[in-house]
Formats: structure tokens, C-alpha cells, sequence
């Protein structure tokens, strides 16, 4: 299999990402964009002198940190991404990972942003996904550099690496991360399942209708293969057709009027 083939079977949504901070780092840690240009600042998204800068709401999230930052930033955002994306029992439908992701930036953005004043954001981002997959993943043993521990204590191990080696506003920063994917949990699963609420947070049609496969499509899954249904469109035209009066005699228990059969006879009529 070739690195092309290998780049579009890999999960659309982490593989983009990943190819964005990539695409995007490199040049700019080699000099040939100005950070400057493509990190968060609030002031040249609210400005009225000037239009605003709009990317700026997304390069924040796919801009790595220089160095050793080149390479494991992207490893960790495709890793847990993928997993997510491909084995999570919460992101079954299609576009539930990706509005998982739209609703942990936005919240990543608030708080880490716009009120800690936070220029790059991969960092939150990446931690939101690893407490995510520690979720789906509580017993798993991880090896984190070169200590092995359960996928529980993940989350809490990089922020701890982040207080040592960066510093402490770092790590109040990339916690953002943490209580972001906490709220989408809340939001999703605790409030809904044990407060009894309702779940406001769902998946918009039009991003279904992005990520819907096509009938038949195998998908890798991480409790094995799964294959798309067809679309719930396409399972009405046979009902319709056969509830219309020309069906077979199902139709008139599947949804077909009993009008439509017409008067009955009698034997010999």
C-alpha cells in the first residue's frame, strides 16, 4: 500500500487535522510564516477598523509548538484522534466526532483564549482528546514515555509533564482541554443519562449527510467491521411504493391504507 493509499484509509477527520498541523507548522517553525499571523489574538477577530481575521479561529488548533513539538504534537493529535474517531462507542453515527470536536474547540476558545488570553491551542485540544480516550479507555495500559500506567491516569500525566517542562500557565492553559471534553461528557452522557435532562448537544443533519458512507461500506470499527446501512431515505421508497396500491398484500400492514384495497367480494361475486 502506498503513503497516498495509507493517507485516505486512515479516519477522514483525524487525518485532515493532522495534515493541517503539519502543513501548517513546518513552514511556519522554518521562518516562512510569521506565527504571528496565525495565532489566536481576540483583538483581530473584534476589531471594527479592519476586517477580521477569521482563520484565526482555526490555526490556533493546528499550530504545533516548535522542535520536538513538530513531531509529537501530530503523533498525539492523530493517535488519539483515530481512536476516537474509529473505536469510541460514543461516535457511532456519522459526524459525531467531528461535532465533538467543533463543541471542545469552541469551549477550548472561551476559556483559553479569550479569557486566558491563550495564543495556540493545540496543546488543550490534544488533552481533551486523550481524556476522551481515557474515558472510552479507563484499564488500557499505556506506556507514556517510560512509564507504564492505566489510560485513566492519561490526561493527568500530560498536564503534569507540561507543569514540569513548560510551566504552570502552560498547564492552566492545556487544562481547558480537560474541561472542555468534561462538559461535552456532561452534556452528552452524565446530565441526559443521570440527571434525567435532555441532551441538547446533538449531531446537525448536514454533518451526518458530510460524513454518511455510502451503502455498503466497510468501516474499520474497533470492536471489528461494521457496514453502512442504507440511507433512511432510500429504506421509504419501498414502503411508499408498496403503501401506493400496487404492492404486494405486506403493504397493508406496513404503514399501506386498507382504502386502498378496495371493496371487498364474496366468493362466487
Amino acid at each position: 500500500m502506498s503513503a497516498t493509499d495509507m493517507f485516505w484509509a486512515a479516519p477522514p477527520v483525524s487525518r485532515t487535522i493532522t495534515a493541517a498541523a503539519v502543513l501548517l507548522s513546518v513552514p511556519t517553525w522554518m521562518g516562512l510564516i510569521n506565527p504571528y499571523y496565525v495565532v489566536f489574538l481576540r483583538h483581530k477577530l473584534l476589531t471594527l477598523t479592519a476586517l477580521p481575521e477569521v482563520w484565526r479561529l482555526v490555526t490556533p488548533f493546528i499550530l504545533t509548538g516548535p522542535k520536538f513539538g513538530l513531531l509529537m504534537d501530530p503523533y498525539f493529535l492523530y493517535t488519539y484522534g483515530s481512536q476516537l474517531e474509529t473505536g469510541a462507542a460514543r461516535f457511532t453515527q456519522p459526524g459525531d466526532f467531528f461535532t465533538y470536536l467543533v463543541f471542545v474547540c469552541f469551549i477550548i476558545l472561551m476559556i483559553g483564549g479569550v479569557y486566558l488570553q491563550g495564543v495556540m491551542l493545540l496543546s488543550p485540544l490534544t488533552l481533551a482528546l486523550a481524556y476522551t480516550y481515557a474515558q472510552e479507555n479507563p484499564n488500557r495500559q499505556l506506556n507514556y514515555f517510560i512509564v507504564t500506567f492505566s489510560a485513566k491516569w492519561l490526561p493527568y500525566s500530560m498536564l503534569a509533564m507540561t507543569f514540569v517542562m513548560a510551566s504552570p500557565q502552560e498547564a492552566l492553559l492545556q487544562a481547558t482541554g480537560l474541561l472542555a471534553a468534561h462538559a461535552y461528557d456532561f452534556v452528552t452522557k452524565i446530565w441526559p443519562e443521570q440527571g434525567g435532562g435532555r441532551k441538547y448537544l446533538v449531531t446537525p443533519q448536514f454533518a451526518q449527510r458530510w460524513f454518511a458512507q455510502p451503502a455498503g461500506t466497510a468501516q474499520q470499527r474497533g470492536a471489528g467491521t461494521a457496514f453502512s446501512a442504507r440511507p433512511a431515505a432510500a429504506q421509504n421508497v419501498p414502503q411508499a411504493q408498496a403503501g401506493s396500491g400496487a404492492g404486494g398484500w405486506a403493504s397493508g400492514f406496513s404503514g399501506g391504507n386498507w382504502g386502498g384495497r378496495g371493496q371487498g367480494r364474496r366468493l362466487g361475486e
